[in-house]
């Protein structure tokens, strides 16, 4: 089975069609902002400034701001999800499961490091847990192609709680500004190496 039944992130409930419209100008507007500005500059009151709609509209849409980030995040994720889904292998079906474990773990980290700013922003102090890429889609994919690897007797549920925590928060807690300062490439580099090695060790015969 090569395309396994993901569940959605942030996948949108029914919206009226100026809510929808409303919701696509404030993300285009925040990543303009971004651009410009930086994330550590990016307020509610700003973005309703700059994309000419009241402040209460962008409270209600995102609560607060650390919400625009998750949405921002959310947004990008649907993307990424659609090429593991459909892309070109390795990444996409159409490869041994192995090698798009190792694909999907590379791109994984591809995308944490690009959005490493946009998910800390996401973390909001007040939630028992940190917003944003909470694994869902890396959980259900690595479970489907561990499930295709023969392992022996491997405890798959804990095996894939574990590759998938090595993805999300540990990742995003060992990169620093500092790391990025040197060499954002070799920082890069390392990880996708790091995530090969780990997965062919974990899956060795």
């Amino acid at each position: 089975m090569d395309r396994p039944v993901l569940p959605l992130l942030g996948a949108p409930r029914a919206e009226r069609a100026d809510a929808v419209r409303n919701r696509r100008q404030l993300l285009v507007t925040a990543r303009e902002l971004l651009a410009e500005q930086g994330v550590d500059k990016l307020t509610m009151d700003g973005l309703a400034e700059r994309a000419g709609l009241g402040k209460g509209t962008v409270y209600r849409r995102f609560g607060t701001r650390a919400g625009i980030f998750v949405a921002l995040i959310e947004d990008d994720e649907s993307d990424f999800q659609e090429q593991v889904l459909s892309g070109p292998p390795p990444l996409g079906p159409g490869a041994p499961p192995l090698a798009r474990l190792i694909a999907y773990g590379q791109a994984r980290a591809r995308f944490l490091i690009e959005h490493r700013e946009i998910v800390r922003a996401a973390i909001d102090g007040r939630q028992p847990v940190p917003a944003g890429t909470e694994g869902n889609l890396s959980r259900a994919h690595n479970r489907m192609l561990l499930e295709q690897i023969p392992l022996g007797a491997a405890d798959l549920g804990v095996l894939t709680v574990q590759l998938t925590a090595a993805l999300e928060g540990p990742l995003l807690l060992y990169l620093s500004a500092a790391d990025f300062a040197d060499d954002a490439r070799q920082v890069e580099e390392r990880t996708r190496r790091g995530w090969e090695d780990l997965v062919q060790r974990v899956c060795r015969p």
